[in-house]
């Protein structure tokens, strides 16, 4: 697909959990598939068939990386989390990928002192082997507002934010997508666009096609173009669900 408009050069793209899906979304029309890498080893079985389908569509991609698990268990996010992340950043420079994105809960209100102070360390490291390898990281807003992450930013300034659009809407009466836009424009280096209808439990995070929640996305897109923000959006959205929706988000950041 052609950009939104030749100035801006956003580009639109879509969740893949299997190859089938990197090949419904070049049916749509996309530029680039976002791949979850729950299981590295999974998704290392069939890179090959992953880089053989970029070459024959031209769409490249994006990673995103798997859940941390507990979010309190250190033990565990230091034995099994933080090596599975190290495999998945193996795993992308044979498949051209330069952005990961990562779950890591950092909100004090649900995750220990202990827990996020330990979490700071695990970034740092993570920062370096990416920078080794020449992948970005980007920390994605679970529940999360610009105030839980400021010092977060402040002391890793290599950090950067894939900003969750849906989950700012989850756990506040305001989409808190505002607050992060407002505070940290230079650090959004990458966009997730899903629908809910507000709440406050993951159970309420629903994943709808865009237009049937609450989400008031075409002032959050102005906010974005008014901050000249110009990259990636996935919509992490099935195919099928995809194609219900991608003329109005199309026709929503074009009037953004």
């Amino acid at each position: 697909m052609d950009t939104i408009n030749d100035k801006d050069s956003i580009h639109l793209g879509g969740t893949a959990r299997s190859p089938e899906d990197v090949r419904a979304l070049h049916k749509l029309g996309l530029q680039f598939a976002e791949i979850p890498m729950t299981d590295p080893d999974k998704v290392s079985a069939l890179k090959k068939t992953y880089r053989d389908l970029s070459q024959q569509t031209g769409l490249y991609y994006l990673c995103h990386g798997p859940r941390e698990g507990d979010p309190n268990d250190t033990e565990l996010l230091e034995t099994s989390y933080f090596p599975k992340l190290l495999r998945v950043i193996e795993i992308m420079p044979y498949l051209d990928m330069r952005l990961l994105t990562i779950h890591l809960w950092m909100d004090p209100r649900f995750v220990k002192p202990e827990a996020i102070a330990y979490k700071m360390g695990f970034l740092n490291r993570l920062l370096d082997y990416g920078r080794e390898t020449g992948v970005e990281i980007c920390l994605e807003n679970l529940s999360e507002t610009a105030t839980h992450l400021s010092q977060i930013f402040e002391l890793l300034p290599r950090l950067n934010l894939t900003l969750d659009i849906g989950h700012a809407q989850l756990l506040s009466s305001r989409n808190t997508s505002h607050g992060f836009i407002e505070r940290f424009p230079e650090k959004i280096r990458h966009v997730h666009i899903h629908d809910n209808r507000g709440g406050d439990s993951p159970l309420d995070d629903l994943h709808l096609p865009v237009g049937k929640g609450i989400i008031d996305f075409g002032r959050i897109f102005r906010k974005l173009k008014a901050i000249g923000y110009h990259r990636t959006f996935t919509l992490e959205l099935r195919p099928e669900q995809i194609k219900t929706c991608l003329s109005s988000v199309k026709n929503l950041l074009i009037m953004a």
